[in-house]
């Protein structure tokens, strides 16, 4: 089993960045997908970021591509989103989730993510 701990979240005004780490517990965080999804109150969860198992592999949803990276230190059992030209939209509780996916390649889907963490909250004030 797999325990995510995410830190780094806050208050930040429009245009600002954040950087959110996701520690993983265990030995065998690297052969997990790793992925981030998050919640607005009143909707649905939505998938953010996603990295395959040696980093080489992202998937980025639409509202946030140009915008936010999602990388991974296997050595580290972390991984981080960057998070740069913060909008009030990406006010949301953002949570890490570690995986199998498809072949080890990144996923949005947030049923390929069996492990989850607790979130942490990102606010963007206009």
């Amino acid at each position: 089993q797999v325990q995510l701990v995410e830190s780094g979240g806050g208050l930040v005004q429009a245009g600002g960045s954040l950087r959110l780490s996701c520690a993983a517990s265990g030995r065998a965080f690297s052969g997990y997908v790793m992925g981030w999804f998050r919640q607005a109150p009143g909707r649905d969860r939505e998938f953010v970021a996603s990295v395959g198992l040696n980093g080489g592999s992202t998937v980025y949803a639409d509202s946030v591509k140009g915008r936010f990276t999602i990388s991974r230190d296997n050595a580290k059992n972390t991984v981080y989103l960057q998070m740069n030209g913060l909008k009030p939209e990406d006010t949301a509780a953002y949570s890490c989730a570690a995986g199998w996916g498809r072949f080890g390649t990144p996923s949005g889907r947030d049923n390929d993510y069996a492990y989850w963490g607790q979130g942490t909250q990102v606010t963007v004030s206009s």
